[in-house]
């Protein structure tokens, strides 16, 4: 977007780029290409398509249309869907649907989804995955539906529906000072582990914290740390953390500071691993964060 485009009273985000299909992303003044909502797009002039929740400067001509719908997807099975605007695009399996918007994604497997507007991740096996967050590797948890079996008499059938899924991202920033800072997926800037309500997600992260420059910071020096804890989102989008386990490894000079944190940001729910450290100090840091994911369709509070 080559003009600066005055942010509108009483919205937080502004418009930020639009690519060649007309998909228009937002910013914060912080992050960038981040979703807006029907009113916020349709507030500066565009048009919102309710069906994939994105917002569009234009429509596509015809022929651009037409190559965008076949570029590079290829599909290996039955009842399998990759709609328009996608590319580099596997599907092995049945009844798996991939959502506009999408690019590198693979799904192996059956009746798995991919959310719009995902790039660089995968499901590399199970049934009823769904993919929602960049560069994420995840393996899906089998029937929506989990039954255990009465006695056909006194005793009845208990039935509960959910997701349940394993995963697996990566996260990076760098720090400068002693600002807490949240950690973004392949250190894009802007991506962070989008939640849902009415789940409990249990996590497991390994932290590198790397000092590589600062009038106070010793190159080399690093320290390397293992977390363990669960966050409850209730359904009404209230998280609550526990950390169950938090260990140093391995350190040379200072640990820094490390917790999994909430990082909502422009209304999607998210969390992200919140680090710190000291003034002067350049780090790099990089995370290794395995997810373990019940999300049930019964409200819970």
């Amino acid at each position: 977007m080559s003009r600066t485009i005055t942010k509108k009273r009483g919205l937080v985000l502004t418009p930020h780029s639009v690519d060649d299909t007309g998909l228009v992303t937002f910013t914060d003044g912080t992050l960038t290409d981040l979703p807006a909502d029907q009113i916020t797009c349709e507030a500066y002039g565009y048009r919102y398509n309710v069906a994939t929740g994105t917002c569009s400067a234009f429509v596509p001509k015809p022929d651009m249309m037409k190559a965008l719908r076949g570029r590079d997807k290829k599909v290996l099975g039955v009842k399998n869907d990759i709609e328009a605007f996608s590319q580099n695009n596997l599907i092995v399996g049945t009844n798996n649907t991939n959502k506009s918007y999408n690019c590198n994604t693979m799904l192996l497997g059956s009746d798995h989804e991919t959310v719009t507007g995902i790039k660089n991740s995968a499901i590399i096996g199970g049934s009823n995955g769904k993919l929602q967050r960049q560069g994420e590797i995840l393996i899906a948890g089998g029937q929506t539906q989990v039954t255990n079996l009465g006695d056909g008499g006194d005793i009845p059938d208990i039935s509960f529906n959910s997701r349940r899924q394993t995963s697996t991202l990566e996260l990076s920033c760098v720090t400068r000072d002693n600002t807490a800072t949240n950690m973004t997926i392949q250190g894009d800037g802007s991506s962070f582990i989008n939640v849902q309500n009415n789940s409990i997600i249990g996590y497991d992260i390994y932290i590198t914290r790397l000092e590589l420059g600062g009038t106070s910071g010793v190159n080399g020096n690093y320290s390397y740390r293992n977390i363990r804890g669960a966050v409850k989102i209730d359904r009404a989008g209230n998280m609550s953390f526990v950390v169950g386990f938090s260990r140093n490894i391995a350190k040379i000079g200072q640990n820094g500071t490390c917790v999994m944190a909430d990082s909502t940001t422009g209304g999607v729910p998210s969390i992200s691993v919140n680090v710190q450290d000291r003034n002067n100090v350049q780090n790099l840091w990089s995370a290794s964060v395995t997810l373990h994911e019940v999300i049930s369709e019964t409200l819970i509070s």
